[in-house]
């Protein structure tokens, strides 16, 4: 009998052939990459890394430098210093060694990372709500210079004009922002970034040349008591 047939002699359908659920999987993970921003482009030049990198490195965090360092003094601010870029060294050198640990598969996102080291479930619960916490944290921060930054900008420039509350001007630096968002790739704010980059290096060396043409100031640790008068 053959093995297609029945006891009666009738021939019976064959069976389908057993799915690859990889192979789906696979398929499924190339149509997000696809449509993700950050991985939608892969026609980036070695540059464009760069670029975004000095942005989101180099940002205004960089400028809080200074404060903490009057506020540790000479020593102690240039230890952490040193030791806050060996973290940060090390932490990428291990994120560029795990993009591609797994044969076949890349970890293009913080939560694959996770999920990969503490399961599917609990790799979400614990990167998730940290990217949450950043993302909402860096957008308020950021709305809110940029809005600081353009009245300033518009209080210097026409002194004479009509006064404009601050909370207009996060509305504007928001809508850019806004439609800025909307680009489709890394690759597309390749110029952004690049913009960004040399005037983030701009205004530190216009920073470095002020503070050097100043008097000398003491920058050691201050006190935060006030001495009573005797």
């Amino acid at each position: 009998m053959s093995p297609h047939e029945n006891n009666q002699g009738e021939v019976l359908p064959s069976p389908p052939p057993p799915q690859d659920t990889n192979d789906e999987k696979s398929k499924i993970d190339d149509s997000v990459n696809a449509w993700l921003p950050i991985t939608s482009s892969r026609n980036a030049k070695w540059w464009y890394s760069a670029f975004h990198n000095v942005t989101a490195m180099v940002g205004a965090g960089v400028l809080g430098l200074p404060f903490a360092m009057s506020q540790l003094g000479w020593g102690p601010g240039i230890v952490v210093l040193i030791l806050s870029w060996v973290i940060t060294l090390y932490t990428l050198w291990q994120m560029v060694e795990m993009h591609e640990m797994v044969p076949g598969k890349r970890f293009d996102r913080y939560h694959e990372l996770g999920q990969h080291a503490f399961g599917s479930r609990l790799g979400l619960w614990v990167v998730v709500p940290q990217q949450l916490i950043v993302e909402v944290g860096i957008d308020i921060v950021y709305m809110v210079t940029g809005g600081q930054s353009l009245k300033k900008f518009h209080d210097v420039v026409c002194p004479s004009c009509k006064s404009i509350k601050q909370t207009y001007f996060i509305m504007i630096f928001a809508s850019v922002h806004f439609v800025l968002s909307h680009l489709p790739n890394f690759n597309s704010i390749a110029g952004i970034s690049l913009a960004a980059a040399v005037m983030s290096l701009r205004y530190r060396i216009v920073i470095f040349g002020i503070r050097t043409g100043s008097p000398f100031r003491h920058y050691g640790p201050k006190s935060l008591r006030v001495a009573s008068p005797r």
